[in-house]
């Protein structure tokens, strides 16, 4: 038998009913609006929340198969392939986190901290592009570059630039043999990296381990900082004195960030809580 959806109120109701064995009635309200909206293409308030709007039998078929891949645990963000980032629309793949509301933190302070900066700007592990993509957005005089390894998410990356109408260069690099030659005079460097532990695995959902990228969240126990420290050393080479430098970083490791920037000759370092309060920024200037 079939799936007897014809209208937005079909929806809502299909919906709550298929996903109440995973999601909380709040969430589902929260996922219906979502996957209506990727379905139908429905951008004005009015019509999201008019019962009565007729649905078509393709939009049907994609609300059913959003429902399926609900029911694996799969984020929303992946099932519908894209989320939103600081007003930024980003499109995401397999190779790519999906953006958390602290990183959106690390931005806000950076384009607060920067306004009118006409220097160049690099985002290390740059990812979807959603960092790069949103200072650009922000700080339109810069010149922003970011810098993946992986050939998949500078691909998702650069097709976001195009999406949200940036001049974003995506250029494939290693941060560990990273050429330094390629780059200097840099105002900004900016970078989310790997930063979970891997004995912090067994407190993660599943939906993230199972889901996103294994490489783009973990360290070894062993050398927790080590893409900070690999950062920072590019820095020490092509960041302009007085440049100014942020990271986003595990909440356990802000006193060994702040010794690490500090043995660098950083000045002005400071800590900084996200919204949960706990230890999310660290920034610093180059001294000399």
């Amino acid at each position: 038998m079939g799936v007897n959806i014809q209208t937005i109120k079909d929806i809502r109701f299909y919906l709550a009913g298929e996903l109440k064995d995973v999601y909380q009635e709040s969430d589902i309200r929260i996922l219906a609006d979502i996957l209506i909206k990727a379905a139908t293409g429905i951008v004005k308030v009015h019509q999201l929340y008019d019962g009565g709007f007729l649905v078509s039998v393709i939009e049907k078929d994609k609300i059913i198969a959003f429902a399926n891949e609900l029911k694996t645990g799969k984020p929303v963000q992946y099932v519908v392939g894209e989320t939103t980032f600081y007003n930024c629309r980003i499109k995401l793949n397999s190779s790519t986190l999906i953006p958390r509301p602290e990183t959106e933190e690390l931005v806000d302070l950076i384009i607060k901290e920067n306004r009118g900066c006409k220097g160049d700007i690099i985002d290390f592990g740059s990812g979807s592009g959603c960092i790069s993509i949103a200072l650009s957005a922000n700080l339109p005089e810069s010149h922003v570059t970011g810098v993946e390894i992986s050939d998949e998410a500078n691909e998702c990356a650069r097709e976001n630039a195009v999406l949200n109408n940036v001049n974003v260069s995506f250029l494939n690099g290693d941060i560990f043999n990273f050429d330094s030659s390629k780059a200097g005079g840099v105002s900004i460097i900016v970078s989310n990296p790997p930063y979970v532990m891997r004995s912090e695995k067994t407190l993660m959902n599943r939906n993230v381990l199972d889901f996103e990228p294994e490489s783009a969240l973990f360290v070894p126990d062993t050398d927790p900082l080590i893409y900070y420290k690999a950062i920072i050393d590019i820095a020490d080479k092509i960041l302009i004195p007085g440049g100014r430098i942020y990271f986003e970083i595990n909440e356990a490791m802000g006193g060994p960030m702040l010794r690490l920037l500090e043995s660098y000759n950083y000045i002005d370092t400071k800590i900084i809580a996200d919204i949960n309060g706990k230890d999310r920024i660290i920034k610093g200037i180059k001294y000399g």
